[in-house]
């Protein structure tokens, strides 16, 4: 995720960009407009979609665009005529809105169930009720219809066998997770808190503690109670990854080491969470791809060796 000043430039331009509901701009521009908001908004998921086959890559830069606007959307009168938005086209009416017309057009080809769109709208609906979570529980609710969604989503985008879609909903919280705990920082000064309250005071960590960007043993503590269960959801979400079809498996699997390789460099920071970036830097990317790369052709060779 950009930082606070990125990210409002991003949704400034965006907005000045977007074409206006009812222009009759083509499909194949919005989708690179749907590139463009998606290399913008996140490098790691940006990259990974490079190693999709073209017609994957254009749905899952529609799926982002879509949740990009959708989460960033600030009132419940937004939401709830965005809501209305959807629910109407999803149906059948006519909703000539620029993000709409390459979503559905993805929905429509992917054969994306309806009710996960309108489910990761609820997720939203967590955030603009909540700036801070009491427990995991209620967090975890929000991250399922949120992280849980966009997976879900993906894996219609690539194709799958079953049980595939239980797998990427644990692999999208793990996600979801792994960015709301290295944004931190962003996300204190903007008054939001992704930190269980209960475990904050089960480790004597306050949020006035927080708010100071205070790093002692008590906030090790958290942070190791919260990199556990994402390691743990990451394991949770990895048996998607050989139900997936092989069109794109291979992107989803650089993506899912991306994001484990972001957890590890913020365990590996000492849990700087609050100044320092840990995304996985562009050399680092693209040794994954590499590493990722070499283990089929090293398996193929094998077997052609041993026939």
């Amino acid at each position: 995720m950009e930082t606070r000043a990125a990210w409002y430039d991003l949704q400034v331009k965006e907005k000045q960009d977007l074409p206006k509901p009812g222009d009759t701009t083509s499909l194949d521009a919005l989708y690179a407009k749907a590139a463009e908001i998606t290399r913008a908004g996140s490098r790691g998921f940006y990259f990974a979609t490079r190693h999709f086959p073209l017609d994957l890559e254009r749905a899952a830069h529609a799926v982002y665009w879509f949740c990009h606007y959708t989460l960033h959307l600030e009132t419940h009168a937004a939401l709830d005529e965005w809501a209305s938005l959807i629910n109407g086209a999803l149906r059948g009416a006519l909703a000539r809105h620029p993000v709409l017309d390459v979503f559905l057009d993805t929905v429509d080809q992917r054969a994306i169930p309806h009710d996960e769109p309108l489910e990761l709208i609820d997720g939203v609906r967590f955030d603009l009720d909540h700036s801070a979570y009491d427990s995991f529980a209620q967090l975890r609710a929000r991250c399922q219809r949120v992280g849980g969604m966009v997976s879900r989503m993906l894996a219609y985008v690539v194709g799958f066998r079953e049980p595939a879609l239980d797998y990427m909903s644990d692999l999208g919280v793990a996600i979801e997770l792994t960015t709301l705990l290295r944004d931190t920082g962003t996300h204190v000064a903007m008054g939001r808190i992704y930190l269980p309250a209960e475990e904050m005071e089960a480790c004597g960590y306050s949020l006035d503690d927080l708010k100071r960007h205070v790093r002692d043993d008590r906030f090790h503590a958290l942070m190791r109670m919260q990199c556990e269960r994402i390691h743990a959801y990451f394991q949770r979400g990895e048996p998607a990854l050989p139900l997936l079809d092989p069109r794109g498996r291979f992107a989803v699997k650089v993506a899912f080491d991306l994001y484990r390789q972001t957890l590890r460099r913020i365990e590996a920071s000492d849990f700087d969470v609050f100044r320092r970036q840990t995304g996985v830097p562009a050399m680092e990317r693209a040794w994954i791809t590499a590493r990722n790369m070499a283990g089929p052709v090293t398996r193929r060779l094998w077997r052609a060796m041993s026939a």
